[in-house]
Order: structure tokens, then C-alpha cells, then sequence
């Protein structure tokens, strides 16, 4: 591990000079840049001033970065029953995220389990078939090519109006499912 260039990115993120950084420190601006340019190495006392100046802990600063997946395929996603139809959740572990997308098949005639008045909204796209939407006891059609939107405060379920499996991607915020 490169701990200068880690002070570096940190000490620029906090935008803070060298100058800064050192003086708050109680260090020197020289010694700062030998940090910086791995040509000195800080005592475990000194580097721990300097993180605590920076606002990061010890164990945080050593701990192993995880580089965030952006792109998730076939064998990231976990399927399962949805009312009459099946959901496949597309992002792994995405209750810890703002959104929650899935695709939500129906066969012909199925439906969605109904979902309860929750805080947050939901987007659905229909990719292919043709749904109904039930909500607040009133019905909606949306068929291959066009999208809904709910506020979730109101109870809904969709249903397969058609005669062929419908496959909507329904994305919900909060993530709630």
C-alpha cells in the first residue's frame, strides 16, 4: 500500500494544501511532500495525527477498497415468486440502494401480489404483453412499449389482460420489495 499517495488523495479531497495539512499537524510542508512522493514514512503516532486531521480512522484508512460493481449480468440476479408470476431482482443486495429494479413476468391471467400503501414510488415499463393495473379500485391498461407510474401511498397490483406471458421491469423507491 502507497500510504502517501492515500494522504495525497484524501488530503485533495478535503481540499486542504500541504501547507494546511502540515500546520495543522504541527509538521512541516517539506515533510509533507516527502510523505506525499513515498520518500519518508510516518510513525504510526504521526500518521494517526494526520488522518485525524484529514477526519479518517485508522482502520478505515488500511481497510481494502472494494471497487463498486456498476454492470451485473445473468448470474448476479436472483429469481423468485411473485404472486402467480416470478421476479427477478437484477441488482444483488439492492435494499441498500435508493432504487430497486426487477422484472416481473405474469403468465396469462396472473397477477402481482398486491402491494400496501408504502412511502415512495414505482416505474413500470411493459416489454412485453399487455397489463392492467389496479389501483385504488380503479383499473389501468398498459400494453408492450408503454410505462406507469405509482405513488405508493396507494394500494396496487398489476394483472396479465393477455394471452401470452407479460414482462414488465419495475423499478420501486425506496427500495422496498
Amino acid at each position: 500500500m502507497e500510504i502517501g499517495s492515500k494522504i495525497k488523495a484524501i488530503r485533495l479531497r478535503r481540499g486542504l494544501t500541504q501547507e494546511e495539512l502540515a500546520t495543522r499537524c504541527e509538521l512541516t510542508k517539506g515533510y509533507i511532500s516527502q510523505l506525499e512522493n513515498e520518500l519518508a514514512s510516518p510513525s504510526i503516532a504521526t500518521l494517526q495525527d494526520i488522518l485525524n486531521v484529514l477526519g479518517v480512522t485508522l482502520p478505515a484508512f488500511f481497510a481494502e477498497e472494494k471497487e463498486e460493481q456498476i454492470v451485473f449480468g445473468k448470474s448476479d440476479f436472483f429469481v423468485s415468486a411473485s404472486g402467480d408470476g416470478e421476479s427477478t431482482w437484477l441488482i444483488p443486495n439492492s435494499q441498500k440502494n435508493e432504487m430497486e429494479p426487477i422484472m416481473l413476468v405474469l403468465p396469462e391471467g396472473g397477477e402481482s401480489e398486491t402491494r400496501v400503501p408504502f412511502e415512495g414510488e414505482e416505474f413500470g415499463y411493459v416489454m412485453e404483453g399487455r397489463i392492467t393495473l389496479e389501483v385504488e379500485g380503479k383499473t389501468y391498461t398498459a400494453k408492450k412499449g408503454e410505462a406507469f407510474y405509482i405513488d405508493g401511498a396507494h394500494e396496487h397490483k398489476i394483472i396479465n389482460a393477455g394471452t401470452r406471458d407479460a414482462k414488465i421491469l419495475w423499478v420501486t423507491t425506496p427500495s422496498n420489495f
